[in-house]
């Protein structure tokens, strides 16, 4: 069984465009675990970007596919964590953005895997574990 993992806004975009790799590699991972998990930011992310475009019908959709699904709020841990995080970052010279950094926290505050194609950047982060389904 595929361990539990964190979606990046990345891949799920790729997964609401049905996009081959990605459907791929979600079948067997929703056979095992019934949901995809992402986070709030992820949810901010999408929302924004059908907002900025007026895609109401998108829109609908991407409200049902988050109630089917689960979004992980922000808590008091994850952001501790993620400044945790950027502290590290800021120390190494190799900061990234703070959407990033809260979902990096995230996966991690809840002993997650991180799917993304951002692996250059996410792949800073000290102790997280990075997957990427749209790589073969």
């Amino acid at each position: 069984m595929p361990p539990k993992a964190l979606l990046d806004t990345d891949i799920l975009s790729a997964l609401m465009r049905q996009q081959p790799a990605a459907v791929a590699e979600a079948k067997p991972y929703l056979a095992a675990h019934v949901q995809l998990t992402f986070s709030l930011i992820t949810r901010y992310e999408i929302l924004r970007g059908l907002k900025a475009k007026g895609a109401t019908t998108q829109l609908a959709a991407f409200e049902r596919f988050c109630q089917a699904n689960e979004v992980l709020p922000l808590t008091e841990n994850i952001i501790m964590r993620a400044a945790d995080i950027y502290a590290d970052l800021y120390k190494r010279g190799q900061l990234i953005g703070d959407a990033d950094i809260l979902i990096a926290a995230t996966a991690q505050e809840e002993s997650l895997i991180l799917i993304t194609n951002n692996e250059n950047h996410l792949g800073r982060v000290a102790g997280l574990t990075v997957e990427n389904w749209l790589k073969p």
